[in-house]
């Protein structure tokens, strides 16, 4: 997560490459699987005629798309633009576009993204031609259809939501959006606490290498990268950031509705929520269990979904003026992340948050054995002490894999685990709090203040917090990666970092943990063997986390 304070700020630099090829084909084709292999509703034929068109775009290339018009309904139709999410064709969305056709009279053009599958043109990592397509599709269903001028929306999954709310900034037409999965700052997902998240980079490359034709820009940003330079990528994102343009959305007046997964690996929750709290205009937030996409994909292909119901119901309000509570309901809904449990509404993020409570961390043990009070989490601060860890060498606390984790706990309550007596406090650094006798629920966003003193320029950490029952046994709730650079070795360093942000239901007599250690395998680390690094507990700024009470 985004980093609150650092003394000294650091710079970006390079990071280690990993390829996790098998995890990107299994992504492919359980994308293809669900949209080719999912019948489409049996009204579907009886509502909607859907058809094969070419659309040339502002600059001449060809998009290739699906025209999904409803039939039996007069016109003009309030018109619903889909671009494709990242590596996938316009087939993604036929199922729920067949839907909205037949059963809300809705206009739909979905398109493959420029660079991606049948269209033509390079992939642009959403920049400014993939804004322009959009602008075009619209043009040209304004044109080639009985869509209504003055009644335009737009939705995709991943890289299609960012491009539908990039397209709102720019293009005063589109009134509605729904962003699914998709980020609002490339920067924060790209590089989470100056750490590049290396799992998602190399899925997302590797994917356009298989499905598509890159353009220049990311041809660069890639050739960087492997150089072990991350700048490219930060200097192209803010362009490409809607976050950035938040005050053109809500200038425009865009209803905006987002949905996301407690652990989307690819674009972290935490700055889905920041962006929310900046817009000013109609708003709603659907989070739940779930990683990058795996909430919405079956429903794109048709099949019964609470996100895509939630769609529906937001564009028959803001485009069709229907009366169905939109606007009188609290618009932040969440699950919790672990037990299956119900929706909650609430008036805005804060609100998630009842309480916020301050545990203040004393000095670990290296004893295993004593896990329960290895390090103190209290209520009054402990200052004065120190304590060394080995860096550049991982232990058994991990954040998981980028898509099969955050899949695991959606779909079978199964979180990314740990056994605390089994990490290495020579390598990293055991806190636990008292147990919880009637349990709690963890509702907001934690955050860490602690004081590193590096014996290298750079330095990565990792921030963990997990439930742990009366064995050892934890359940990650959530984490943080956090890298020094350009730090100045032997010079302490504070940093207030804030994890992702989740709701989750501590069990009756469970305890949290916190655990700090320096590599992961989900990120590029610039840890290595041979150097240490020490927390220490300053009077003027003790070592704390700060967790979130419902």
């Amino acid at each position: 997560m985004r980093p609150v304070r650092e003394i000294p700020r650091s710079a970006p630099s390079s990071r280690r490459r990993t390829a996790p090829f098998r995890l990107l084909a299994a992504l492919v084709a359980s994308v293809l699987a669900a949209v080719l292999l999912t019948p489409a509703p049996a009204s579907a034929a009886i509502g909607a005629d859907i058809r094969y068109a070419t659309i040339t775009s502002h600059d001449g290339t060809r998009l290739k798309a699906k025209v999904i018009t409803p039939t039996g309904v007069e016109g003009p139709h309030p018109l619903l633009v889909m671009p494709s999410a990242w590596a996938t064709p316009h087939l993604l969305y036929v199922g729920a576009g067949a839907r909205l056709a037949h059963e809300s009279g809705y206009q739909v053009v979905t398109y493959s993204s420029r660079g991606f599958w049948d269209s033509g043109g390079g992939i642009e990592v959403a920049g400014p031609q993939d804004r322009a397509d959009a602008s075009a599709v619209i043009d040209w269903a304004l044109e080639n259809t009985d869509a209504d001028p003055d009644r335009i929306g737009m939705a995709g999954i991943s890289y299609g939501g960012g491009i539908s709310l990039l397209t709102a900034a720019e293009d005063d037409r589109v009134k509605a959006v729904a962003s699914l999965s998709g980020w609002a700052d490339l920067a924060e997902s790209l590089y989470p606490g100056h750490t590049v998240d290396v799992q998602s980079a190399e899925l997302l490359l590797g994917a356009a290498t298989l499905t598509g034709r890159k353009g220049e820009t990311l041809t660069a940003v890639e050739r960087a990268y492997r150089r072990g330079d991350i700048q490219p990528a930060l200097d192209m994102a803010p362009d490409r950031s809607a976050a950035t343009k938040v005050d053109r959305i809500n200038a425009n007046g865009t209803a905006v509705m987002m949905a996301h997964g407690w652990n989307d690996g690819m674009f972290p929750v935490g700055h889905i929520t920041d962006f929310y709290g900046e817009l000013t205009g109609p708003k709603r937030l659907m989070l739940a269990p779930g990683d990058h996409a795996t909430q919405e994909l079956f429903g794109a292909a048709g099949l019964p979904d609470e996100v895509w119901a939630g769609v529906g119901d937001w564009f028959d309000h803001h485009l069709k003026g229907e009366d169905n509570g939109v606007d009188t309901a609290d618009p932040v809904m969440v699950k919790p992340n672990n037990g299956r449990g119900a929706w909650t509404s609430h008036q805005d993020w804060e609100s998630v948050t009842g309480d916020r409570r301050t545990y203040h961390l004393g000095r670990p043990s290296t004893d295993r054995l004593r896990w329960q009070s290895s390090g103190a989490m209290g209520t009054e601060p402990s200052t004065g002490w120190s304590y060394g860890m080995r860096t550049g060498i991982g232990t058994t606390a991990q954040s998981g894999t980028v898509l099969l984790s955050g899949a695991l706990q959606q779909f079978f309550d199964v979180p990314t685990g740990v056994l605390l007596p089994t990490i290495d406090r020579y390598r990293a650094a055991v806190w636990t709090s008292p147990a919880h006798p009637n349990g709690v629920r963890v509702a907001g966003t934690p955050e860490a203040t602690f004081t590193f003193t590096p014996t290298a320029k750079k330095q990565s950490v990792y921030v963990y917090l997990y439930a742990v029952d009366s064995h050892g046994k934890g359940a990650l709730l959530s984490h943080a990666p956090y890298t020094l650079r350009d730090a100045t070795p032997g010079s302490p360093v504070t940093v207030t970092t804030e994890l992702w942000p989740v709701v989750w239901d501590v069990p009756a007599g469970h305890r949290l943990a916190v655990v700090v250690d320096t590599r992961d395998l989900r990120y590029g680390s610039e840890s290595t063997v041979g150097n240490r690094v020490t927390v220490t507990s300053p009077e003027a700024e003790p070592t704390r986390v700060v967790i979130p009470i419902a």
